[in-house]
């Protein structure tokens, strides 16, 4: 469990315009709600602004950025963000570990960019070739999962690879300075790299994952600020529609806000194709896949039921 002390984030209050189509009862409050929005790279909130989708707020937003799930999953547990962006499978140990949370909205998007990396010169051609090899990724990533999968796919058993657990900053370092033979990440880390020339992709996501990630909120955020929640998720939703109409224009968004080259973001953005989707039985059976593969392969101790972990009753239309 995360205490309080491990809280680390960068907050910014943005204070929004009087107008919301949120219910009267909530505009005339004395006080705005705020919500605690936690963020991984600055992803969420560049879609928002770049689509004007933090216009006409009828609360304050508080974002905290991480550089992944796991210390966003903390954050979440902590109660000291309301709501955020996570993957399947981080979202799987957030659960494990007793996280009070619910994922209230549903995307899916290409997963090749959830990759294994080398460096360009490496002689490794194929998953195979892991083989006694040391990869770096955060623990109960995306990245982790994608490795798990794509050894054990290959015909590997976990044990036969050593892995070694690095926030994405230090993992990309410990690659480019030879101190491991390959990365297992994300986007935009992925397109970084790809753009960079820094590395290159050993195995994608393509048929090992089902690209699924979840807008979550904690369960005390659900039961007291649900017209809030359902406010920002739509606005999410919306924001998702218009930057795939400006492509151009989110790309160049993106790069600035989150600080990465403008081709990087392009790259990242276009491959993906992330799609809201509802939160129906081929969403719960697919995580549920993942859930129990993580116990097949002992990440997870007891079989987990996602069943009650989702929240089905928020609205993703516009």
């Amino acid at each position: 469990m995360a205490h309080r002390s491990r809280r680390h984030f960068i907050a910014h209050s943005l204070a929004g315009a009087a107008a919301t189509a949120l219910p009267a009862g909530l505009l005339h409050s004395q006080t705005r709600p705020v919500l605690k929005a936690g963020d991984q790279k600055g992803g969420l909130r560049a879609l928002l602004e770049a689509a004007g989708g933090l216009d006409n707020l009828g609360y304050d937003i508080q974002w905290s950025e991480f550089p992944a799930a796991a210390p966003l999953a903390e954050a979440l547990n902590a109660a000291a963000v309301d709501s955020g962006p996570i993957g399947d499978a981080p979202l799987i140990f957030a659960l494990a570990a007793g996280t009070r949370v619910k994922a209230i909205g549903a995307n899916r998007s290409d997963a090749y960019g959830t990759a294994i990396l080398v460096r360009p010169d490496s002689p490794l051609k194929t998953t195979a070739d892991l083989k006694g090899k040391s990869i770096a990724t955060n623990r109960g990533s995306i990245g982790h999962y994608v490795t798990l999968k794509a050894i054990t796919t290959a015909g590997l058993k976990p044990d036969e690879v050593n892995i070694r657990f690095l926030a994405p900053a230090d993992a990309k370092l410990a690659l480019t300075q030879g101190a491991v033979d390959a990365w297992a990440t994300w986007e935009p880390y992925t397109a970084l790299a790809e753009t960079s020339q820094h590395a290159r992709v050993l195995v994608n996501g393509r048929d090992l994952l089902p690209g699924l990630s979840y807008l979550a909120a904690t369960d005390a955020a659900i039961a007291a600020k649900r017209p809030v929640l359902q406010d920002f998720l739509q606005r999410v939703v919306k924001a998702q529609a218009w930057s795939y109409r400006n492509v151009d224009a989110y790309s160049a968004s993106l790069a600035r806000i989150i600080g990465i080259p403008p081709e990087a973001a392009k790259l990242q953005f276009e491959r993906r194709q992330q799609k809201w989707v509802p939160i129906d039985a081929q969403v719960v059976a697919d995580q549920q896949r993942t859930a129990d593969f993580y116990r097949q392969v002992g990440l997870i101790q007891q079989p987990l039921d996602v069943r009650p972990t989702f929240d089905a009753s928020f609205v993703t239309g516009a």
